[in-house]
């Protein structure tokens, strides 16, 4: 299949970032991968083959995005998908408890990274011939519901969903859509840990199902192969079983 539109897929080197560059390979797109760690980085793309760029930054950080976004546009030309993925969780600890540089680590992670890398992906998908992209959030779903000892993962979750909708509104007389997934429980080393059990709401521990990290990839590919004329706004893709909906 010949490459015909350009990603950017942020957290990219592992788990779910990966098994999305992987589905947007294998749907025709030019993908450019970026984290913090390169050789985890040229591991993954020597992995998944296809037309793959390799340039490691710090999201969190304004100048790397920066320089970031004008390499991949110096390698490719133009941008068509950014796909926010990157981020981290915290120790789930009481919130009094919480070290606040833990807290301003993952609110540069989850959050400040997203909004610099939308920032850049809307100053070149404006300027751009022919105009417009599309930008892909991952949410997860403590951006609507918590877990127990959450407060910066899902604080910044919750703030991915206001950015989504901002992005999607702001976007709009500039061909710009902005949507965002919501994942409950991909299989990936990140959350290896649901197979001793996690903390519920009421107390106890349960043990979790997962859902292979390759689904989310697909259901990634399928929203970015739509025409700018529709857009996914919210999608939650999660293991059917996992204690989410109603009380457990």
């Amino acid at each position: 299949m010949s490459v015909s539109k350009i990603a950017l897929v942020t957290g990219a080197g592992t788990g779910v970032g990966k098994a999305i560059a992987r589905a947007l390979i294998e749907a025709g797109f030019a993908v450019a991968m970026t984290g913090r760690r390169a050789e985890v980085l040229d591991m993954a793309a020597a992995e998944l083959g296809g037309e793959t760029f390799v340039h490691p930054a710090d999201i969190g950080l304004a100048e790397q995005v920066d320089g970031l976004f004008e390499a991949v546009v110096a390698r490719f030309g133009r941008l068509d998908l950014l796909v926010n993925n990157a981020g981290m969780s915290a120790p789930a600890v009481p919130i009094d408890e919480l070290d606040i540089a833990i807290w301003h680590q993952v609110v540069a992670a989850n959050l400040t990274g997203a909004f610099l890398c939308t920032r850049a992906a809307f100053r070149q998908m404006k300027g751009q011939a022919p105009q417009g992209g599309r930008i892909i959030n991952n949410g997860s779903i403590s951006a609507t519901t918590p877990r127990p000892h959450s407060a910066p993962y899902t604080a910044t979750k919750h703030a991915i969903t206001g950015l989504t909708k901002s992005s999607a509104l702001d976007g709009r007389p500039f061909n710009i859509a902005c949507g965002q997934i919501d994942i409950g429980n991909a299989g990936t080393a990140m959350t290896s840990r649901m197979s001793q059990g996690v903390l519920q709401a009421d107390g106890s521990m349960a043990v979790e199902p997962t859902i292979d990290a390759a689904l989310i990839g697909k259901a990634v590919a399928d929203m970015a192969g739509l025409p700018l004329e529709a857009n996914v706004l919210t999608m939650t893709l999660m293991a059917t079983q996992m204690p989410f909906v109603g009380r457990g």
